[in-house]
């Protein structure tokens, strides 16, 4: 069915394709639901492998990443899908429009996706809101990615990551500490070793005052250094986070089939997709090694297919995220990795 609508959405730009796309497949799950065939088009995700993971267990290791479903109005469509979890926002203390829009711009040469939205959201309150909703009929773990708001200096980002989490604290299974963004003046700046403790010491001794504790996780670029990897991999351990999303959208332009004039004409933005794979596997491995393998990581860009997870898996990734395959693909592509993902453990067992 996506084969067919797919060149339809293509026709709108790509954020009026998104909620378009999201409101025709609200319509159909449940007319499948309606009609009893919820289970037979999307299998239920508790069938699928069950991984162990920062404490928690996955119904599977495949999710949707941040930023498809950023405020959670789609929750109860998308845990039907296939996914053992699944990430909300970037989230921020209050609401922000985000950049001017157009701010998201296909590469269809290349299946890849270039966005600059600026942490767009309804605020940390309607989040939080929509979580204690859908919490009464979820079938899903759920991630809670928080972030700053862009005219919040960076001296004091600190607070707005620490109000986010006390906020969603109720309401999500982990936390991803989202500094690696290049779509927010200044934010990759608290990747650096000092405001990156204080961030991360912060969140951590409120986590350790909980009754219920949450993991949390940081998400880190694919620009960086081997050098500053080094130093974040030190942070890490230092400060006990429970782990890392490896990785974020890359300023990178190299490599890409779409023609030069075009994406130069589309300016600043992060970009995912196919092209981010290698970048991403690369940073996944040293990461990996580096760590001696002792950091538990998600695996995330450039992943649409059994293969790219498996990269992505080999090179050390405990779990994996989706977004532009799921994009591109749609949603037959969840059960197409899942199966491929089985059939490799079932040759090697």
């Amino acid at each position: 069915m996506y084969k067919i609508v797919k060149p339809f959405l293509f026709l709108f730009k790509p954020e009026t394709a998104h909620h378009l796309a999201l409101a025709l497949l609200t319509i159909q799950v449940k007319m499948l639901y309606i009609i009893g065939l919820l289970k037979s088009t999307y299998p239920p995700c508790k069938d699928r492998v069950k991984t162990k993971v920062f404490g928690l267990e996955f119904p599977n290791r495949l999710g949707l990443a941040a930023g498809f479903d950023k405020n959670g109005a789609y929750l109860d469509v998308l845990q039907f899908l296939g996914f053992g979890f699944i990430e909300v926002g970037t989230v921020t203390p209050r609401p922000q429009v985000g950049n001017p829009k157009p701010r998201l711009f296909r590469l269809k040469e290349d299946e890849a996706i270039i966005n600059r939205m600026g942490f767009n959201n309804d605020g940390i309150d309607a989040l939080a809101k929509q979580l204690k909703y859908f919490r009464k009929e979820r079938e899903i773990i759920i991630g809670g990615n928080i972030g700053k708001n862009k005219d919040t200096p960076n001296e004091n980002a600190v607070d707005d990551y620490l109000h986010c989490f006390e906020k969603l604290h109720e309401y999500v299974d982990y936390f991803v500490v989202n500094v690696s963004s290049p779509n927010t003046p200044n934010l990759r700046a608290l990747q650096e070793r000092g405001p990156l403790t204080e961030i991360l010491t912060t969140l951590k001794e409120a986590n350790n005052k909980k009754e219920k504790q949450k993991p949390i996780l940081l998400k880190i670029a694919p620009d960086l250094s081997f050098g500053q990897v080094d130093d974040i991999i030190e942070i890490i351990q230092e400060t006990k986070i429970q782990g890392a999303i490896l990785s974020n959208t890359t300023i990178d332009r190299s490599g890409l089939v779409a023609d030069d004039e075009y994406v130069e004409s589309i300016g600043n933005g992060g970009l995912s997709g196919k092209p981010l794979l290698e970048k991403a596997v690369a940073l996944q491995k040293y990461f990996s090694e580096k760590s001696k393998g002792e950091i538990p990581f998600i695996g995330v860009g450039g992943i649409n297919g059994p293969e790219s997870a498996q990269q992505s898996l080999d090179a050390g990734a405990s779990l994996l995220q989706i977004y532009s395959g799921f994009v591109y693909k749609g949603p037959g592509v969840i059960k197409h990795i899942l199966k491929g993902l089985q059939k490799k453990e079932s040759q090697l067992s």
